[in-house]
């Protein structure tokens, strides 16, 4: 083998991880002339030969966890003491926010005036990252006539033939009757975040309690009645187009504040807090579809 075309020990040990060669073992070996005792030393070489590579592969995993667990005790070790009053979560920001945030968002809930109106930017990047692991869920887990087998098909009917003769009435009822009032707190939740403790994170989160509920006690056939697949992509790319066509600008200023396009309003209200109100539908929306997604897609594979 010329030297040029000689690989590398990194360059094996990159083939190894991407699954393109064994360690230890041979690429080809002829059986036309059998000579065993040389081919007991070959086998013997390539023992020897893997047990060096997999010496070096452990020193070389060992020397990358350490150096990344010394990067991190550093990090650690510049971090500020607890309860400082130099820390950064004790500057002039956080003042604004106490002092100023009412006055200045609409929002008495001092949480939804930061998150929404000072850091809309982050929250919009926050609702992308749920979306994104939706869709990421989807690909690898959806089902499909593409992608299931007869057998598979098979016990799906079964179990939906299970869901219509199942006679547990009293679960049925209790969560038929619990459901609606989950739906209703959440919705009072998402629409009072800006004026009380919750939000939009809290309210979907309990409308997507909700869901779950629901399609857990009376299958997922009826929960398609109401919520199929395309209303779950719909909602969630209303929602985040909403999102951006409302606080977009903070992409083009730096992420600097500007005036509010709805007034605030009197502060307390419900109708208050210029464009937090409509954010915050907004994010329990998106936060609600990605909870039940997430559930009917590790156990249905389909939404």
């Amino acid at each position: 083998m010329n030297k040029q075309n000689k690989k590398s020990k990194w360059q094996h040990f990159v083939d190894w991880v991407n699954g393109e060669e064994a360690i230890g073992m041979p690429k080809k070996i002829s059986f036309k002339k059998i000579d065993f005792e040389k081919l007991q030393e070959d086998f013997e070489k390539y023992i020897w030969s893997g047990r060096k590579k997999a010496i070096f592969y452990m020193v070389m995993c060992v020397f990358v966890c350490l150096t990344f667990i010394g990067i991190l005790l550093h990090t650690v070790t510049a971090l500020p003491y607890f309860g400082g009053s130099n820390n950064p979560a004790s500057n002039e920001v956080v003042q604004r926010y106490i002092e100023n945030g009412v006055e200045e968002t609409g929002a008495t809930n001092i949480v939804a005036g930061m998150i929404l109106d000072y850091r809309a930017f982050d929250t919009f990047g926050e609702s992308n990252v749920l979306f994104l692991a939706v869709i990421c869920v989807i690909m690898l887990l959806k089902k499909d006539k593409y992608n299931t087998t007869e057998q598979e098909q098979r016990e799906e009917k079964e179990d939906e033939m299970f869901e219509k003769e199942d006679s547990n009435t009293i679960l049925k009822r209790i969560a038929n009757l619990l459901a609606p009032l989950l739906f209703l707190f959440g919705i009072y939740v998402v629409l009072n975040g800006h004026i009380s403790p919750g939000g939009g994170f809290s309210g979907g989160a309990i409308i997507g309690a909700g869901f779950v509920l629901y399609a857990s006690v009376n299958g997922q056939q009826k929960m398609q009645r109401f919520f199929t697949y395309k209303i779950f992509v719909r909602i969630n790319v209303i929602c985040l187009l909403t999102y951006c066509i409302l606080k977009g600008y903070s992409f083009f200023t730096g992420a600097n504040h500007l005036p509010n396009i709805i007034p605030k309003g009197t502060a307390g209200a419900l109708l208050s807090g210029g464009l937090i109100l409509p954010l915050n539908i907004c994010v329990g929306m998106i936060v609600a579809c990605t909870i039940y997604g997430f559930y009917a897609l590790f156990t249905k594979g389909e939404i």
